[in-house]
């Protein structure tokens, strides 16, 4: 995959992982959409990313969705990468609440089916590009549980599981490549309710996606996730 001149939109992009990627894959010259539901910190992120565009608006909301895919297809016609990376997570214990099926159905509506459906919106018109990509920020939370997280893990589970089957469905159609990044603990405002500050920086995770995707490398462990990919690493 080339790492210059592309038209990238990242979900989640004025903070964190989000934020990270885009000031990576910005300084390598490509085109950046940076997407988020704070205008504060959109506008803040903008001032770290020169010639940038914010489009506003909560992907976990159909509305949203229907009308941030049209804004891309009508107004950024040369996009040819998104990035799903927004995300919800709640820190709790499962013998200290008695809400964990509504905690569990927020998550998966974020990390799972939202995702769905805004890369279904916009797959008709990636298949059109010479070259293009989805990339769906995963989590080390697909291979290792954790008891403060519950049901966040499910949730990156059942999107592992998706990108796997959408990869196999395209892998066929050599313009559209499908890769998924597995981050670890990282320190972001994200993860701060479980410690994030012993996390990596968000940088590491950019740094792993540019260089995967100069290797066409479509599943991308970072840090401590790359014990489960040990052969396939090696």
């Amino acid at each position: 995959m080339k790492t210059t001149g592309n038209t990238v939109f990242i979900s989640g992009g004025s903070a964190g992982i989000g934020l990270a990627i885009a000031k990576k894959l910005h300084a390598e010259g490509n085109n950046i959409i940076i997407n988020g539901r704070n205008e504060e910190r959109l506008q803040n992120a903008l001032q770290e990313l020169e010639g940038a565009v914010a489009i506003k608006g909560d992907l976990s909301v159909e509305a949203d969705r229907f009308r941030i895919a049209e804004e891309l297809k009508t107004n950024h016609p040369e996009l040819n990468i998104i990035i799903n990376n927004a995300g919800a997570a709640f820190a709790y214990l499962l013998n200290e609440t008695q809400n964990a099926h509504e905690k569990a159905a927020a998550e998966m509506n974020t990390n799972y089916f939202s995702v769905i459906h805004f890369t279904e919106l916009l797959l008709p018109y990636l298949s059109k590009k010479k070259e293009a990509a989805v990339i769906n920020i995963s989590s080390i939370a697909v291979f290792l549980s954790h008891q403060m997280l519950p049901t966040y893990g499910a949730s990156k589970a059942a999107l592992h599981s998706y990108t796997q089957a959408l990869r196999q469905t395209y892998e066929e159609q050599n313009n559209i490549q499908i890769y998924e990044v597995y981050p670890p603990l990282v320190n972001t405002d994200f993860s701060a309710e479980i410690g994030g500050a012993n996390g990596i920086p968000p940088s590491e995770v950019a740094d792993e996606l540019l260089i995967a995707l100069e290797k066409n490398q479509f599943d991308v462990p970072v840090g401590d996730t790359k014990q489960f990919f040990v052969k396939e690493l090696a």
